[in-house]
């Protein structure tokens, strides 16, 4: 007997469970089943104004982006729109059927803001290295670094070249990369090498390092450090640099303290660290 025809929707009234759509391999499922973020909104509360129109959850904010991360969404305007329409998302994100997905640019705002204060990526990361800690993933006794290099958004055809003094016009001392590479200009975490001019530098991201270690033949790019423990490969911590051999090394050495005195591995003494040919 031929069936009925489909896209009949005159149902009002729906027996609906979202918990009931999102099967049980599902991959969010079991990054659900050891993720702990009931923490975050107290440890962000005092980065928020106690009057004003109600924020976005920053729960809500990082259980996108790792959305984005797991399935290979890199524009936050269509994570957004994914997160609409996908149940399994939706699900994962604590949102019900009626509940309004925040806007894209709720994540650079707060990226640039009281998420860059409160350090709220790295208190992330780091508690979650803890739970690998506490499941025996991780060794404490062998480490490597290795580095992924990171295109800047600055174009390669835009430059100046090393040696040239750049007149810095007032829309470009305006910017935000522009202000904190001048700012850490004669910090002791100047962007660049004090014993070597940069080849290059880009009007508007002037720490990015130009580099031939792209997908390009040259472009300006930064350079993702990680510190990996080699029992189980748990990446323990981790730190952005210019794209140059310097700062990674000296950046390998900040990375070893940090974990050290965060974690209560003890002294890590460098020769149980091996770098990763790139």
């Amino acid at each position: 007997m031929l069936g009925e025809a489909v896209g009949l929707q005159d149902r009002l009234f729906y027996e609906f469970c979202l918990d009931d759509r999102v099967p049980a391999d599902h991959l969010l499922r079991r990054v659900d089943a050891v993720l702990d973020l009931s923490w975050l909104r107290e440890e962000l509360k005092p980065h928020y104004s106690e009057i004003g129109r109600p924020s976005v959850c920053p729960e809500l904010m990082i259980r996108m982006l790792l959305v984005g991360y797991c399935y290979s969404i890199r524009s936050e305007r269509r994570l957004c729109q994914e997160v609409e329409l996908n149940l399994g998302y939706r699900w994962f994100c604590r949102l019900g059927l009626e509940d309004k997905v925040p806007d894209h640019s709720a994540f650079s705002v707060n990226r640039r803001g009281r998420f860059r204060e409160s350090d709220a990526f790295r208190l992330v990361f780091e508690s979650v290295v803890r739970q690998c800690m506490e499941a025996g993933l991780v060794g404490g006794e062998g480490f490597a670094v290795d580095a992924s290099v990171i295109e800047a958004d600055a174009s390669r055809f835009q430059r100046v070249e090393g040696g040239a003094t750049i007149d810095w016009t007032d829309g470009q001392l305006a910017s935000r990369p522009v202000r904190e590479y001048l700012g850490a200009l004669d910090s002791e975490h100047s962007p660049t090498n004090p014993e070597r001019k940069p080849k290059a530098l880009s009007p508007s991201d002037p720490a990015a390092a130009w580099t031939i270690r792209g997908r390009n033949k040259v472009m300006f790019g930064y350079s993702l450090n990680y510190l990996i423990d080699t029992k189980e490969a748990v990446v323990i911590d981790v730190e952005a640099t210019p794209t140059r051999i310097s700062k990674e090394v000296e950046v390998a050495g900040t990375m070893v303290e940090r974990t050290s005195e965060r974690f209560g591995l003890g002294h890590i003494p460098i020769k149980s660290i091996k770098r990763i040919p790139s």
